[in-house]
């Protein structure tokens, strides 16, 4: 006896020459980028580092007939609303020089997922991260941006942002326990959670070919609330500038 679907299967085969939506080729989309960046040598310093920077971004997975987001191509700040890739390193902090007397603080590696909506010339977007390794923390961000697209492919973005986090992050950063602050000679300070910082970015993006692009950005954030009130921030500065530049590589994967 013949099975109905077996039969219905194979004719929809030889009819059209492809397979049916649930045995559709499968697609993931995202890229990495690589840098170097310039940015204060701690939450609050008034110095800078030269470092390595690092981004992933998602952009689209499509598996027979569900679609997320776009696996079409890369399309910097590509419009539509849908999930993002949210990752962001925080080197250590050493206990010396006007730190001395805090203990050190391990450097951190904070992942997570984000929400957007874009349109062709404006985009607003909420950030949610976990230091998966280090600070064990929440963290995020939320902004928006206005963009400027040229017909080179060179894309413009720039607008505000805030920085939030929860108090096992207030603490890591802008703390300073009991014994800290005898040794230090810094006041013993507990923050809370909330937003720590608001700020404005511009960026751009220029690519290369179709899987390679360089992008780049100039960052400006001032802390406030019990980030600017810590007494870590008031040796040093409230006023926190981040420049990177690094090289992108978009990955459209067919599986």
């Amino acid at each position: 006896m013949r099975n109905p679907l077996i039969t219905s299967l194979v004719a929809g085969i030889l009819a059209t020459g492809t397979l049916p939506a649930m045995a559709q080729e499968r697609a993931l989309a995202f890229s990495l980028t690589g840098g170097a960046k310039v940015a204060p040598s701690y939450f609050g310093a008034s110095d800078s580092r030269v470092g390595p920077t690092g981004r992933f971004s998602f952009s689209g997975l499509s598996i027979g007939g569900a679609q997320l987001g776009s696996v079409d191509g890369p399309v910097q700040f590509a419009p539509g609303a849908g999930l993002r890739g949210a990752f962001r390193f925080i080197p250590e902090r050493k206990g010396r020089s006007e730190l001395s007397g805090l203990d050190d603080v391990s450097a951190s590696v904070e992942l997570g997922v984000g929400l957007h909506y874009t349109e062709e010339n404006w985009q607003v977007y909420a950030d949610l991260r976990y230091g998966a390794i280090g600070h064990r923390g929440f963290a995020g961000e939320i902004g928006a941006n206005a963009i400027w697209r040229s017909e080179t492919g060179l894309v413009l973005h720039g607008g505000p942002r805030a920085e939030f986090g929860d108090r096992r992050f207030a603490r890591t950063y802008f703390g300073v326990s009991a014994d800290e602050s005898v040794a230090s000679g810094l006041s013993a300070f507990s923050p809370k959670a909330g937003f720590h910082s608001i700020g404005l970015e511009l960026g751009a993006y220029q690519p290369l070919s179709p899987d390679w692009g360089v992008t780049g950005s100039v960052r400006f954030d001032r802390l406030r609330g019990d980030a600017a009130a810590s007494p870590i921030v008031q040796q040093g500065s409230r006023n926190q500038i981040t420049a990177e530049i690094g090289l992108t590589r978009h990955f459209n994967l067919r599986f």
